[in-house]
Order: structure tokens, then sequence, then C-alpha cells
């Protein structure tokens, strides 16, 4: 399976940043932010190819926070052939990936499944509503989640559920939290900049 996506290509021995976007989101949305964030690498966007009325998503759902899950682990394989093949592509010597919301939540999903494909996750405002199955292949990956205190859309429970699993899995995990909702603060931003120079 292949995705539409939006590609810019960086010097060669760049690493390869991945972008990932909200439910109703575009390729375009945090394609730019990445390219900011890391000048030369090559940045790869792809597209949700599920549309709910007509909003981009990465997997279907049945309502807000109940997962398809049939669907999710099919195309959570998908999207873990299509890193594969873009990693190769590119002969990155690293891969970030950076997902929000939905995007976060099939990025999440892809590292479970294929822990070896991504190096660092950022994953803002990530919503995992059930209990992952253990991936020792997680250990020492780097993981940034970010998330608002008063989120309507992913409970704080369910985060602190997130980074306990995660952690619990050998990985390097960061947690910055914000006073907001599920809007990214600018202290998301500066947390984010912040994780990849470390």
């Amino acid at each position: 399976m292949t995705y539409h996506a939006k590609r810019t290509t960086g010097a060669a021995g760049a690493p390869l940043f991945l972008t990932f976007h909200g439910t109703g989101g575009s390729e375009s949305q945090f394609h730019d932010f990445a390219e900011q964030l890391m000048p030369g690498a090559h940045v790869i966007s792809p597209r949700g190819d599920v549309s709910e009325h007509g909003a981009a998503r990465y997997f279907k759902r049945t309502g807000e926070g109940v997962y398809d899950m049939d669907d999710l682990a099919l195309r959570t394989r998908a999207m873990a052939d299509f890193i594969a093949a873009e990693v190769s592509g590119t002969n990155a010597p690293r891969t970030i990936g950076l997902g929000y919301s939905n995007g976060a939540n099939i990025l999440a999903s892809v590292a479970m499944l294929e822990p070896g494909l991504v190096d660092d996750l950022i994953l803002m405002h990530p919503l995992i509503p059930f209990n992952p199955a253990p991936q020792p292949g997680l250990n020492g990956r780097r993981v940034l989640i970010t998330a608002g205190e008063n989120d309507p859309i992913c409970p704080s429970d369910l985060t602190h559920a997130l980074a306990g699993y995660l952690t619990a899995q050998g990985a390097d995990v960061q947690v910055h939290w914000h006073t907001g909702g599920h809007g990214i603060a600018q202290s998301e931003i500066a947390a984010v900049q912040e994780f990849l120079t470390a």
C-alpha cells in the first residue's frame, strides 16, 4: 500500500522526519514545521487514507475514543510497510516520527508492532484506549509525549497509562503537560525542539 504524501528530499546522510496529521488534517499540517525543526532532513508526510465524514484519518473508529481494532491492525501493518520502504529509500541513519492526535495514535501503534522502524517518537495528544501487548523492542527508544491536562478527547489517565507502558518496555520517556485542552500549546513546541536537540 502507498499513501499520498508530501515530500522534501534532504541531504545525503540526513535523518528522515515523518509527520502524521490529526483527524481532518492533511499532509501539510506538520510538514513545514518538521522542515523548520530539522533543516536538511528528508521530510515525508503521508495523508490518512480513511475518510470520516470527509475528514482524513489513519484508521477507522466507531465512536469518540472507540477504535475499530481490526482496521487499526490492518492499517498499522500498512503504515509500517510504508515507513520501512521510506527508510530504505532514503537510507537515513536516524528516523524521527511526529504525530498529533490520530497521527500520534497510528505512530504509537506502528512502534508497538515494529519498534525498530522509528528511533525517536514525538506523540502529541495520543489516545491509546486499550492495553498494548508487551514489546521489548521498544527498549532504548526515545519518546516525547505532550498532552493537555484538560484535554476532553485524551483523558490524562490514559496519557499516564501510555507513558507507564512505554517506560515498562524500557523506552526513554519524557512527558510534557500544559494546562490547556486538545490544542497545541506554545510550550509543546518548545518541548519538541528541546527533545530533538538533546
